[in-house]
């Protein structure tokens, strides 16, 4: 039975990876932070009481900037392959938080891929960072590949640019099996709701209802190419199951802007968003990217690996979710304004 380790297993790239998992019959352990709050919602339903014999999901305390933890952890695991997921993940909040940001986006890989290497010596281990393409930020190219220049606009961004190249470094310095996954922009209904396509869905829905009255929004017009997560996760296992370490770009290769996002979004559930939404300077970057568009020819023709749905599909999916959770919130408000 193979080992995996997933940093950032609650979150939602982490869940999805930790279901695909389990179904290939992993033993899956992943690093959760202390909290005084529970935040596995999103792994609740793949978890067993780890004493029963079934159980092959297992939570870890700890947290990416302590080196020697995660050093300890994996030598205590020894996994066979290392998914680091976890990160500060949000690009506006990084312009708040730039040194937590660096610290857990950037040197929390470094302490992973130093905790593999030393770890390889002994144990063959593969390690799948997780890359991003707002490292290619102000882009001079379209579409971005995997030879496209980074040009980081935000903290975030460079954060994950240093990332990147310490698992290149890794690679190359110490023959360590560590791949890039360049993932462009990939929602879900297990997207947090501070990003805007969570953010949109859960407000048409709420507004649908009743619940809420407007959305306020930042740039209608950037463009981004969005994907479902679920279907993104594949490719990441993907990349660990090659002879050959390489970098690979996962993305749709078609743009859509926040405005047609709420187009469909909107549409879905018979409304026009123009009635609804908004715009608050306070949502809008210091530094915007305006476009980002992935070219994953690569994906296909190496992994065979390639989106399965579509903008408006993903947008449809997020919208029954979280109308689901709009009504179960309306009869809740009922039953206590009758109280």
């Amino acid at each position: 039975m193979k080992k995996a380790l997933i940093t950032g297993i609650t979150g939602q790239d982490g869940s999805y990876l930790a279901e695909l998992l389990l179904e290939k019959g992993y033993e899956v352990h992943g690093l959760i932070r202390r909290s005084s709050s529970f935040n596995t919602g999103r792994i609740d339903h793949l978890y067993r009481d780890p004493h029963d014999p079934l159980a092959r999901l297992f939570l870890h305390y700890g947290d990416l900037t302590g080196g020697q933890g995660i050093n300890d952890l994996v030598f205590k695991i020894k996994p066979d392959e290392i998914y680091n997921l976890g990160a500060q993940s949000h690009v506006r909040v990084s312009f708040d938080s730039p040194e937590y940001t660096m610290q857990v986006t950037g040197v929390g890989a470094l302490n992973v891929l130093e905790a593999a290497r030393q770890l390889n010596d002994s144990h063959p281990v593969r390690v799948y960072q997780a890359s991003s393409s707002e490292m290619y930020g102000d882009v001079h190219e379209t579409p971005q590949t995997e030879n496209t220049a980074f040009r980081p606009q935000s903290p975030y961004g460079c954060a994950k640019v240093y990332a990147f190249h310490q698992t290149v470094n890794y690679r190359q310095a110490y023959d360590l099996f560590a791949v890039n996954g360049i993932l462009f922009n990939h929602e879900s209904p297990r997207r947090g709701e501070t990003f805007v396509t969570r953010k949109i869905t859960r407000a048409a829905t709420r507004i649908k209802l009743g619940l809420q009255e407007k959305l306020y929004l930042g740039n209608l017009d950037a463009k981004r190419d969005w994907g479902y997560a679920k279907d993104y996760v594949e490719g990441m296992w993907l990349m660990l199951q090659q002879d050959v370490p390489e970098d690979f770009i996962l993305a749709t290769g078609e743009t859509q802007t926040i405005r047609q996002f709420l187009d469909y979004s909107f549409e879905h559930l018979d409304l026009n968003w123009s009635k609804f939404v908004e715009i608050d300077p306070r949502y809008f970057r210091p530094t915007e990217v305006n476009l980002l568009l992935g070219d994953a020819s690569k994906a296909k023709e190496k992994l065979g690996w390639e989106p399965k749905t579509s903008c408006q599909e993903l947008a449809q999916i997020m919208i029954d979710h979280d109308l689901e959770l709009a009504r179960n919130e309306a009869v809740n408000f009922n039953r206590s304004s009758s109280i």
